[in-house]
């Protein structure tokens, strides 16, 4: 749980400087005149609110889908422990034959 958290919060961090820096370059470009410019500075600026707005969405969706898995798992570990030890043996023992077999 702790790793999946630590890398929501990496992404996070990441989509926030690509804004940040987008605003920058939109803040840059503001004193330019050519027609190019202005229609490239209007794209970006509607393409960063509509980024804003689903991010926020997806990003409380995928923290809300990963709460729930997360709970999932621990109940099915509290409630089987043995049957999870022994089908994470199983599965270890066949990833390891697979990979010693290349």
């Amino acid at each position: 749980m702790e790793t999946t958290q630590s890398n929501t919060e990496r992404m996070s961090a990441e989509l926030h400087e690509i804004m940040h820096h987008a605003q920058a370059l939109l803040e840059a470009t503001g004193g330019e005149l050519d027609e190019q410019v202005k229609t490239a500075r209007k794209a970006l600026s509607d393409s960063m609110e509509t980024a804003k707005d689903r991010y926020g969405e997806y990003g409380h969706r995928f923290l809300d889908s990963c709460k729930v898995a997360a709970g999932d798992t621990d109940k099915l570990i509290k409630d089987k422990p043995y049957q999870v030890i022994g089908g994470t043996f199983i599965v270890g023992l066949l990833l390891g034959w697979v990979l010693s077999r290349k």
